[in-house]
């Protein structure tokens, strides 16, 4: 019972992290259109009033302001405010710099070591993982995953000899997880492939 309980805990807790966010960017899209409604409104009575002007003026407005955001972010000034804006308030939120490495990652634009697709000893068995990061002593903190919910898991570190990192893209490890394990034979294929690379030292080669 106690551990249907946890599980029900960490998938809700998982969901959550999932659901808050998107409500939140809605939320904020919404009265974002709201507050452009009086500014757009002498335009949208131009328009026919079969066709909801004041709306999708608002909402064209509002993609604007957030693709002219976007263009001042590739800036040398703008990436500077966004670091400060982001240590400063942002990072102090529940979740959003895990949301924000996800995202980085799914999109392909992460420079970060961490999340590297692994496979981890824990006990008898093999589990897919992700590496965090990599301690000064040579350990690996790895995120072990729970199924279905990739956002929920537990961490370990672990030795490098209980920590096998495998050649497979993010998204396909989080795919695997997500779909109740089917599609790690990747993870063991990957593995398996490495394998004999691993074993082979600089004294094997003649």
């Amino acid at each position: 019972m106690r551990r249907f309980i946890e599980s029900l805990t960490s998938t809700l807790g998982a969901g959550l992290l999932v659901i808050v966010p998107v409500y939140l960017c809605v939320l904020l899209l919404l009265k974002a259109m709201q507050s452009l409604g009086a500014l757009v409104r002498p335009l949208a009575r131009l328009i026919p009033d079969w066709l909801p002007a004041e709306r999708l003026l608002s909402l064209l407005l509002v993609l604007l302001v957030c693709l002219v955001v976007g263009a001042l972010m590739r800036t040398w000034g703008g990436r500077a405010l966004r670091d400060w804006v982001e240590h400063t308030f942002l990072e102090k939120l529940p979740g959003y710099t895990l949301f924000r490495s996800l995202t980085l990652r799914v999109a392909g634009k992460s420079d970060e070591v961490a999340w590297k697709p692994a496979l981890a000893e824990i006990e008898e068995a093999l589990v897919p993982a992700f590496i965090i990061e990599e301690l000064a002593d040579g350990r690996y903190t790895v995120f072990v995953p729970s199924v279905p919910t990739p956002l929920a898991g537990a961490v370990y570190v672990l030795t490098r000899e209980r920590v096998h990192p495998v050649n497979i893209g993010f998204t396909q490890a989080i795919k695997a997880v997500s779909r109740w394990g089917a599609g790690c034979s990747a993870f063991v294929a990957a593995m398996e492939d490495a394998a004999p690379a691993a074993r082979t030292t600089p004294r094997d080669v003649k």
